[in-house]
């Protein structure tokens, strides 16, 4: 009887270990218990949360510097969320065009390369 009390003690607690601390409610001290939530990055949250409450990950991402896309995925597995929900790949859309933007810069600067190597090459 006594094993299964402590073992159900035991089960509560592991269960508010893992429970997840969204960034639009928690308190510092509650933020810091989020591997990778340090005093200063807690901070720069409260802070940026001050101005409003965050709408989504991205939201969380453009206001609160040192967040990346990186750092957000492994604070969401580590049991941030963000109005209540967990981080996704698909939740920035803005870093997929970044990368296509670049890639389309780099294919119209060999384009160009090539233009002036044809014109130099016809012209000498």
């Amino acid at each position: 009887m006594i094993r299964q009390l402590i073992a159900i003690v035991l089960a509560a607690f592991a269960l508010n270990a893992l429970a997840a601390v969204d960034a639009n409610q928690a308190s510092r001290a509650e933020l810091e218990t989020v591997k990778g939530i340090g005093p200063g990055l807690s901070a720069k949250i409260l802070d940026a949360r001050g101005s409003g409450a965050f709408k989504s990950w991205d939201d969380l991402v453009e206001r609160v510097g040192g967040i990346g896309a990186g750092n957000a995925a492994r604070l969401s597995q580590a049991g941030l969320t963000v109005a209540g929900s967990a981080y996704s790949a698909t939740a920035t859309p803005g870093a997929k065009p970044a990368k296509a933007e670049k890639a389309a810069k780099n294919t119209k600067a060999a384009k160009g390369n090539a233009k002036a190597a044809q014109a130099a090459a016809a012209g000498g």
